[in-house]
């Protein structure tokens, strides 16, 4: 299997030269059927377009052809995060702060390994949580974090709501 950090070197500055941040880059599928998944966005609008997908994917095929970092054949899938998008920079959980959230540690801490809670915001490298089922604030440093994703709520599909709704008002007015 491929080397993540070599790959994610070998990515970022493709991504940053079109005016990305990557959010991850992650191997999936084994042997069989490898899959290369890199996700990004838009730091101003937190959102990917098919056009910046494409480009991005265009730029990661041709730095990847000339390394070649990954031994087998395998599938590049280029993305946006998506609205339930994992949490996996420090910097995400406070900007994502008062969204619930589901989180997997890589060890158990006061007895916990995994919890849902509300974000509450970060400092000096400690992630605080409000547990969804107590109430209770729970602390973590971030090297703990084995993954993290946002949980699909309301009030989380109201902020993400796209930049355009050009596509939805076409079909509208199509179906009147």
């Amino acid at each position: 299997m491929a080397d993540i950090a070599t790959l994610t070197r070998l990515i970022e500055p493709e991504a940053k030269a079109l005016g990305l941040d990557l959010v991850r880059v992650a191997m999936f599928g084994g042997k069989s059927d490898p899959t290369l998944q890199v996700m990004a966005e838009r730091p101003d609008t937190r959102q990917l377009d098919i056009a910046d997908c494409e480009a991005l994917s265009r730029r990661i095929s041709d730095v990847l052809d000339a390394e070649d970092p990954i031994e087998e054949a395998y599938r590049l899938e280029v993305s946006s995060p998506g609205i339930d998008r994992p949490l996996t920079r420090l910097q995400d959980f406070a900007d994502w702060a008062g969204f619930d959230a589901r989180i997997r540690l890589a060890e158990e801490i006061n007895g916990r390994k995994q919890l849902d809670g509300r974000l509450n915001g970060i400092a000096e490298g400690t992630i605080e949580v409000t547990l969804a089922k107590s109430g209770e604030p729970f602390l973590f440093p971030f090297s703990s974090l084995a993954s993290a994703k946002l949980l699909l709520t309301d009030a989380l599909i109201k902020a993400t709501a796209p930049l355009s709704t050009e596509g939805a008002d076409r079909i509208i007015e199509k179906e009147a």
